[in-house]
């Protein structure tokens, strides 16, 4: 999970690793503090994600676009079309905002809105009018590439 929220928040592999520390020690010096009442995978992704958000607010290293040595591994393995489709995707992505990025990720790793809610702290319906919010921009992003 960690490594995930690294590949969407972090452009090179130097920062990914740095990014990766950082979350290892909020996750240590804020694991005192959990209290059991969700699952631990939302607690961490809890953490992992405002750790990464945090961090980029802080440094205004914005990710403005991605090459395809840089995205995920599942990507660059594929052929053709398909490929291109990945590729695309992982572009538009990268132009969202840190918030839609982590609405995304969690989106795309078949997380349940009540499950996204407990991670990011944002209501359900909050949640549906963004993620079609998204849904449209990501359309839009990838149609006109």
């Amino acid at each position: 999970m960690i490594h995930k929220v690294c590949r969407m928040y972090a452009y090179t592999e130097a920062d990914r690793q740095d990014l990766f520390q950082e979350i290892v020690i909020h996750l240590w010096k804020a694991y005192p503090k959990f209290r059991d009442e969700s699952k631990f995978s939302t607690w961490l992704y809890r953490v992992a994600l405002n750790t990464a958000v945090t961090g980029l607010r802080k440094q205004k290293k914005f990710i403005t676009s991605y090459e395809a040595e840089h995205l995920p591994h599942h990507v660059a393995d594929e052929k053709g079309a398909e490929e291109e489709q990945w590729i695309q995707l992982y572009e538009a992505i990268a132009q969202l905002s840190e918030i839609e990025k982590a609405i995304v990720m969690l989106y795309m790793e078949g997380r349940n809105y009540d499950e996204m809610e407990e991670i990011l702290g944002i209501s359900q319906g909050t949640l549906r009018v963004k993620m079609t919010r998204i849904k449209d921009k990501l359309r839009q992003l990838t149609k006109n590439k």
